[in-house]
């Protein structure tokens, strides 16, 4: 964020350069969080910005699929907090970007696991150890973990899809960001952003899927970014590469988008409506 983005009460007391954390949240499951983080976290670092992303799911562990590091999770953010491990040990450095790093979740851990304390401490390491960006890829929901992913945030990422539970849910989100969250304590506020997922511009025009409009009306925010539904983030998932790599892809360029915004960049928003058939398509019925 730059000094211009911030309100005052964001900008006293974080100078220029200084760590931001960043959690991704929702309030229902299955509606992108993990791909969303891994690319909002490639994106930060191809930016030349050094950028930690941490898996809050214990349990549920997922984020090293996503970004292609699973064989190498020695040490996760458990052992850290239970001072099982060192952070460095814990670590692991992204083999694209050098500075990258991810922090894998627990599988066998229960949730309770993780403390307000032990999080706190990791996330003033992290800062300690000049990372510009942190990441905190949030299970959904509003529990133990749903709440330490948010509760240090500077801003919050609220992944949404265009159907009416998951934006009733993120509703419920963006009310304990308003009064669960250590900025609010102060007296101040985490500054949200709203990544709507999944979008299909035909499905809205059929009248099947809310718009982008009736989204930002329920919620309030600002979209600060739209991802089409493309069978690309499967893929880029299931080969452990974040979909913002794969240029070719509407989504992985949509991420991209995102991240200039998150960053302060213009940019127009893209993949919205519907594509409109040329004259050789209307001909032959493609």
């Amino acid at each position: 964020m730059t000094q211009t983005d911030a309100s005052p009460t964001e900008a006293s007391g974080r100078a220029a350069g200084a760590t931001e954390i960043l959690v991704v949240t929702s309030g229902k499951g299955g509606v992108g969080k993990t791909t969303s983080s891994a690319s909002i976290a490639v994106g930060l670092a191809r930016r030349g910005h050094k950028t930690a992303v941490i898996d809050f799911d214990v349990g549920l562990r997922n984020l090293d699929l996503i970004m292609g590091c699973e064989r190498r999770v020695v040490y996760d953010f458990v052992n850290v907090i239970h001072g099982e491990c060192t952070l460095k040990q814990a670590l692991i450095k992204d083999k694209r970007f050098e500075n990258l790093h991810v922090l894998a979740a627990s599988q066998t851990r229960d949730k309770d696991a993780l403390t307000k304390e032990g999080v706190e401490k990791v996330l003033k390491d992290l800062a300690d150890e000049g990372f510009r960006y942190i990441v905190c890829d949030s299970p959904a929901g509003i529990e133990k973990g749903a709440f330490l992913a948010m509760y240090f945030a500077d801003r919050a990422v609220v992944v949404v899809n265009p159907e009416v539970s998951s934006v009733r849910d993120s509703d419920r989100i963006l009310g304990l960001l308003a009064s669960k969250t250590r900025h609010a304590e102060q007296g101040g506020r985490v500054k949200e952003h709203l990544l709507l997922t999944r979008y299909s511009p035909q499905r809205v025009a059929d009248g099947d899927m809310l718009s982008i409009a009736d989204v930002q009306e329920i919620l309030g925010l600002e979209v600060l970014g739209v991802i089409p539904e493309s069978p690309g983030v499967l893929q880029s998932s299931n080969s452990g590469v974040p979909v913002i790599l794969d240029e070719a892809s509407q989504a992985g360029q949509a991420y991209e988008d995102a991240v200039a915004r998150l960053l302060g960049e213009s940019r127009p928003m893209r993949f919205t409506q519907v594509e409109k058939k040329g004259l050789f398509s209307k001909l032959f019925g493609g």
